[in-house]
């Protein structure tokens, strides 16, 4: 069931090489076990505290989840509010509209994943 890719045009070494960098930092900004976690959290519940954050993202710790916010706030995928005017202070997270660029990213490593699962689940059976 293998599907061949077709490119426009043919693969160059530079084109090779411009590839892998730009995967190289994409895959900096939103890698690791937790960024596209926490930005999928954000996308779908809108604005939220950092205690809710943390029990949605299931089995993150709060000092990580503080480090991995910190970085999503540098790079642009979310907004921290702090709302000063109440007693206590509340600080919320929202998702930036550049974070919402990432859905069709996250939409197809959703599907490639669930594809992977069900080959994965084929091979398995198949072979027994």
């Amino acid at each position: 069931m293998e599907k061949s890719i077709e490119l426009e045009e043919p693969i160059t070494a530079r084109r090779c090489s411009e590839s892998l960098s730009s995967v190289e930092d994409a895959i900096y900004v939103i890698g690791g076990k937790w960024k596209l976690k926490i930005i999928i959290a954000l996308q779908e519940q809108g604005s939220i505290r950092f205690n809710e954050l943390q029990r949605i993202v299931a089995g993150i710790s709060a000092r990580v989840l503080s480090n991995e916010l910190k970085d999503l706030e540098l790079n642009g995928f979310v907004k921290r509010i702090v709302h000063s005017e109440q007693t206590p202070v509340v600080v919320e997270y929202i998702s930036t509209d550049y974070s919402k660029t990432l859905k069709p990213v996250i939409m197809a490593l959703s599907e490639w994943g669930r594809t992977h699962k069900n080959n994965l689940r084929e091979d398995i059976f198949e072979n027994k």
